[in-house]
């Protein structure tokens, strides 16, 4: 294996009800997550041989010029000798910052979900710059009525509150890496993929990041307890994101008790025709959501 290092200048219950603000309130530490996918995709270049900086900082627009794609997503915590995970499915249109997910919360021991409830169907979210909208929301909200949340408002940024992090989000903290290091290459569902491990800096990375993305990064850098946020990359020959697994750290407690939260997406698909079309304000609710 290679390992080249390159430095910038710069420096008892672990999922909760489901949270009024979002899918999940964490109460205690995490492990690190994965998931699978499928590609496709050849290049005429080696990512190997360029500035892995800037590689790492281009990385938002390569998806840009590639459009859609498909997602998979997994985000999870660890307490008390218990991991759960929360897994999404779905599509992103990285042009138009706008995406659709099917995501499933872990269920307990008894075969509840995180909210307790017995069979929680699937939450359908949508994803748009500033805003998070979620359908079988649960928690007295009607069946036919999703939920609307204004991400720029969240302390994380809706990085973690939704139980996914947005994708271009995640490529977007990238832009903030100050430490990385080539771990070399590898294969990822049968396409080659160099691998690059280093720490964005949120804020660094929130006053980078294109206009749409800028608010809900700079929440975050607010409100996370840490701003130096650990990650493991993975780039195609084409420059492509295939794979981004973060490490986000934050305080669950007014005691500042430190929470760490592993969210890992996965991209696969490239070009695919992306449509998301958000509910009309008459399908929105906005009444009060109970907690679990």
């Amino acid at each position: 294996m290679v390992v080249q290092q390159y430095r910038d200048g710069g420096g008892a219950r672990a999922v909760r009800a489901l949270a009024a603000a979002g899918v999940i309130a964490v109460t205690a530490g995490c492990m690190g997550g994965d998931g699978g996918g499928a590609g496709d995709g050849s290049g005429q270049r080696s990512v190997a041989a360029d500035r892995p900086l800037d590689l790492l900082g281009q990385a938002a627009d390569v998806l840009v010029e590639a459009g859609g794609a498909e997602t998979r997503t997994s985000m999870e915590t660890a307490a008390g000798g218990t991991r759960v995970t929360i897994r999404g499915q779905g599509a992103y249109d990285f042009r138009k910052q706008m995406g659709r997910l099917r995501v499933v919360l872990p269920k307990d021991p008894a075969g509840k979900d995180a909210a307790g409830a017995e069979g929680h169907r699937p939450i359908t979210e949508l994803l748009a710059p500033g805003a998070l909208y979620m359908k079988n929301r649960g928690a007295g909200v009607p069946d036919d009525k999703w939920v609307r949340i204004d991400t720029t408002g969240l302390k994380d940024g809706n990085l973690v509150t939704g139980g996914v992090t947005d994708p271009m989000a995640a490529a977007e903290l990238l832009r903030g890496a100050a430490d990385v290091t080539y771990a070399g290459k590898t294969e990822l569902a049968g396409v080659t993929v160099h691998h690059y491990r280093g720490v964005a800096d949120l804020g660094r990375a929130a006053r980078a990041a294109s206009p749409q993305s800028r608010g809900a990064l700079s929440a975050a850098a607010k409100g996370f307890s840490k701003d130096a946020v650990p990650f493991d990359a993975y780039l195609d020959e084409d420059g492509r994101l295939r794979k981004v697994r973060h490490r986000f750290t934050f305080s669950s407690d007014a005691r500042g008790s430190e929470v760490s939260v592993v969210s890992t997406l996965l991209l696969y698909g490239f070009g695919l025709p992306v449509t998301v079309t958000l509910p009309d304000e008459d399908a929105i609710y906005t009444g009060e959501i109970r907690q679990g």
